[in-house]
């Protein structure tokens, strides 16, 4: 089965034609989807597509560009919405200080918020991470001493350090398009690294198309464009690749059933 971990069917760019979209996604043999809150009050809107469709399920959290929505959101919020059906994750969570959309303390308190759910819920924290290394690595380090819970570190596209500690911490990992991407080589080498039973796939659409689709709006039926690319990298099959990842999110999204 092919599985897209990280999708964004609320965004406005699928406003006009995300039924259509949905449908490409199956003709290109997508058997799963996980569509992604991106702050608490889309919510709502997140959790009707995964109610309406069988083969997708969704997260509830706050991207750390929205954080400053919500400043003050408690653990408890996210634990009573993460109650519903068809919710398996808690996300995206992170930090993010290259755009510095939202204050850094604002961030790293709702990322703290977000991770006390993780724990409590027992569901993947599905984790954000730009220009943040250090500090996300230490909150992770920090919270996880406290009480084990499972981390995703999203669209990985940060250094060989922050991998290898949140890899110590039992994190999986999640290749998106940019290992398509030319100019990607740094990514490629962290991938080649990643612990080969927790690597998972996502297209991260509308955004991040893969090559040779690079500057269109990102699609989940070009999710095997990623996989190709990943299986290039690893030295895998495209067999072995599909069934490693695939094992790799059962494993990680337990809650989901399997089959």
């Amino acid at each position: 089965m092919l599985i897209d971990s990280h999708v964004n069917l609320h965004a406005p760019q699928f406003a006009e034609d995300q039924a259509e979209v949905i449908a490409r996604a199956r003709s290109a043999g997508i058997g799963l989807m996980v569509t992604i809150c991106d702050r608490v009050s889309s919510f709502e809107a997140v959790h009707a597509i995964a109610m309406a469709h069988d083969d997708i399920w969704c997260t509830v959290g706050t991207h750390p560009h929205e954080a400053k929505e919500n400043p003050l959101l408690e653990a408890d919020t996210l634990v009573g919405l993460a109650a519903r059906p068809k919710v398996v994750g808690i996300g995206e969570a992170g930090l993010d200080y290259h755009y510095d959309l939202s204050p850094r303390a604002v961030q790293r308190a709702v990322l703290s918020a977000q991770i006390t759910a993780a724990r409590t819920t027992g569901l993947p924290l599905v984790l954000h991470t730009r220009d943040a290394d250090d500090d996300t690595a230490q909150m992770l380090e920090e919270a996880h001493a406290e009480g084990a819970f499972r981390i995703l570190m999203h669209c990985y596209t940060s250094g060989a350090d922050l991998a290898r500690r949140a890899a110590a911490l039992g994190a999986w990992f999640s290749v998106s398009g940019i290992a398509t991407f030319k100019g990607a080589d740094e990514v490629r080498a962290v991938i080649r690294d990643m612990p080969a039973d927790r690597i998972i796939v996502e297209t991260d659409c509308p955004y991040l198309a893969p090559v040779p689709l690079r500057g269109r709006r990102n699609e989940p039926a070009y999710l095997p464009h990623i996989l190709a690319r990943l299986a290039e990298i690893r030295g895998w099959t495209l067999a072995e690749a599909e069934a490693r990842t695939e094992d790799a999110f059962f494993s990680l999204f337990s809650v989901i059933p399997r089959g």
